[in-house]
């Protein structure tokens, strides 16, 4: 499948009802065609991987179009110049955890540009660095308990801020993290717990809602399990 034959095709799905619901969940409708994340996964796999293809679609702004080109580029074929550009284009939440999820997670710099970009202050930049914590406690399995314990200060740092895709990504990092195994919960529940004595709206929010989840009997059962 050809460049021209995915956009024609995302074209011809176009759902203006559909953007318009998106747009209510803080999807920014801008170069945006509505089409559906189960549509745009199948055309990614009827694609495979394509590298020049990949960064074809990005280049075009269109919202789903950049989606499927996080989905079919090659992660050890990825610069750090290409995730400094790329990140910098993140206009919405979904772009930027899809980008992260399919492809940012699985390159040799997703745990430095965790850091990294979990210390900048633009909004989609800094949720970023947050979700490639969130993702990589899920999909890393190799890396080691003291790879995330260094993600745990950045997390208390980062939990006052009050923008709405910062914070989440902030507990949404914290949460995936004291779920990985035993021994990140114990730590993830006492930085909680520090957040949790921060004068501030957003961090009381964030340490709560993680010490619901993390101290859950759900989570500690599967926990205990494991270990």
């Amino acid at each position: 499948m050809q460049y021209d034959d995915i956009i024609e095709r995302l074209k011809t799905m176009s759902d203006p009802e559909a953007v318009k619901g998106m747009a209510r969940f803080g999807i920014n409708p801008v170069n945006t065609y509505g089409v559906s994340g189960p549509i745009l996964r199948r055309i990614a796999r009827e694609v495979g991987k394509d590298r020049a293809l990949a960064q074809r679609l990005w280049t075009s702004g269109i919202h789903e179009a950049r989606i499927i080109a996080g989905m079919i580029d090659v992660p050890e074929m990825v610069t750090d110049v290409q995730m400094e550009s790329w990140v910098k284009d993140f206009d919405s939440w979904d772009v930027c955890d899809q980008c992260c999820s399919n492809l940012f997670d699985k390159t040799k710099f997703a745990h430095q540009k965790a850091v990294e970009w979990s210390k900048r202050e633009e909004e989609f930049v800094k949720r970023a660095g947050f979700t490639l914590m969130s993702t990589l406690a899920v999909h890393d399995k190799k890396a080691s308990d003291e790879e995330f314990m260094k993600f745990l200060p950045v997390i208390k740092d980062g939990s006052v801020d009050n923008r709405n895709f910062v914070k989440k990504s902030v507990n949404w990092a914290l949460r995936q993290i004291g779920k990985r195994n035993y021994n990140l919960n114990e730590m993830a529940i006492k930085v909680a717990e520090e957040i949790k004595q921060i004068n501030s709206k957003s961090a009381r929010w964030i340490a709560s809602d993680a010490i619901r989840e993390l101290t859950s009997e759900t989570v500690q059962n599967r926990l205990n399990k494991v270990k």
